[in-house]
């Protein structure tokens, strides 16, 4: 008699939403990043800042912060108002790459290090990404907003 064993359950990776901004105060100058994450009915907020930054480099930053932060595969969706992000990791990234990172025109990419940051901690997880209007009520981005802002007056 030949013994089947039951078909392997998939494992269901936990579910993870996310809301990311960053601030300036001067481009460059004092900035700050935020994000708030959710999961399972708990929540958690982070958020820091540098002295000297620029706001598409937090902007950045808040994403990696938060996508660093998972002790495991997730499935994340992430809500930021950044068209810069957004479409970086999922449209002009490519690009950027078989280019030897240079834009279209033949610059070279700015913020390099944080955007391959970004994309390996992209693999590590299956992520979706949104774009929402900022400043526009949406209770998740004023909330990560908020964070930025904090993170942005604790590094004046």
């Amino acid at each position: 008699m030949t013994e089947t064993k039951p078909p392997a359950m998939a494992i269901k990776r936990p579910q993870v939403t996310i809301y990311t901004d960053g601030a300036c105060k001067g481009n460059p100058g004092p900035g700050g990043w935020g994000a708030w994450l959710s999961s399972g009915g708990h929540d958690k907020e982070l958020f820091g800042g540098e002295a000297g930054t620029t706001n598409n480099r937090m902007e950045l930053t808040a994403p990696i912060e938060a996508l660093a932060s998972l002790k495991r595969s997730c499935d994340v969706v992430i809500y930021l108002d950044s068209e810069y992000v957004r479409k970086g990791i999922t449209e002009w990234i490519s690009g950027w790459k078989r280019r030897g990172w240079k834009t279209a025109d033949g610059k070279p990419v700015k913020n390099v290090e944080l955007w391959t940051r970004l994309e390996g901690l992209t693999h590590q997880h299956q992520v979706e990404w949104h774009w929402v209007k900022g400043h526009a009520g949406d209770p998740g981005n004023e909330r990560a907003d908020a964070l930025a802002n904090r993170g942005a007056a604790e590094a004046r």
